[in-house]
């Protein structure tokens, strides 16, 4: 069960955060101004934190169930958990300091804290997936693997930009939809992300790092309890936020 709930909690993480990064990392090209760019944020902004918590449940489930297992990720893939954290900071930061101060200067600061944090975890994402084998990161899988990563969470990005936002930033985005639509890139898009997500764990020995079964007898009650809540606010958070395109 402890796997099924840490693949639920991955695959919601880069799903939902998947689009946000995206639309980070296409910022420049999305909004030509700063007027734009602050709407092209302003369609992720209510839902970015939320979609971060599924990311912490994920990491608190490895850690708990896992622990073995989570260590040796951590060791194996020091530099670039350390750079995906540096660059969380950095994009979260931007986004929540941008309309703090009232000069361009400023707010042209943060749309650089957000478009380099956002390319730095997006980058570091597709590191740490090409290194879940135990082979670790080779070059070669380094190679196939991170521009892979990459261009899904720009189309992911793409995707939920052309769904959120009106004018130009929007019709920038639907270039790349062509005659499918948003709605269906979105959708295709989204399996892209859970199959990356559960094709490189399947390459991790989950099975065989399980914690111990009394270990296990509390964590499970726990997940039991913090997964509806998790998907119920979430749900709320689209349903009254998602709804409205951002003008």
């Amino acid at each position: 069960m402890e796997i099924a709930f840490l693949a639920f909690f991955a695959v919601g993480y880069f799903v939902l955060a998947g689009a946000d990064l995206g639309i980070g990392m296409l910022l420049p090209y999305l909004g030509r101004s700063g007027e734009e760019r602050g709407r092209v944020l302003a369609s992720i902004t209510p839902f970015f934190l939320s979609n971060e918590v599924w990311l912490v449940a994920a990491a608190g489930v490895l850690a708990g169930a896992f622990p073995i297992l989570e260590g040796e990720l951590l060791g194996g893939l020091y530099v670039p958990f350390v750079t995906l954290l540096l660059g969380w900071v950095s994009r979260d930061a931007g986004i929540w300091l941008r309309g703090r101060v009232e000069r361009a200067a400023w707010r042209a600061g943060c749309d650089g804290a957000v478009v380099g944090g956002s390319w730095t975890v997006v980058l570091s994402w597709g590191f740490v997936l090409a290194g879940t084998g135990r082979e670790g990161v080779t070059a070669l899988g380094a190679a196939i693997v991170v521009p892979a990563v990459v261009a899904l969470f720009c189309a992911h990005g793409l995707a939920l930009a052309a769904l959120r936002l009106y004018g130009g930033p929007r019709e920038r985005a639907r270039r790349f939809a062509g005659a499918s639509g948003e709605r269906t890139i979105y959708a295709l898009t989204s399996g892209g992300m859970a199959l990356a997500c559960l094709l490189a764990g399947s390459r991790l020995p989950l099975a065989e790092n399980l914690a111990d079964p009394a270990t296990l007898a509390l964590l499970t009650p726990s997940l039991l309890v913090i997964t509806p809540v998790l998907v119920a606010s979430q749900g709320w958070l689209w349903w009254a936020f998602g709804r409205v395109r951002i003008r």
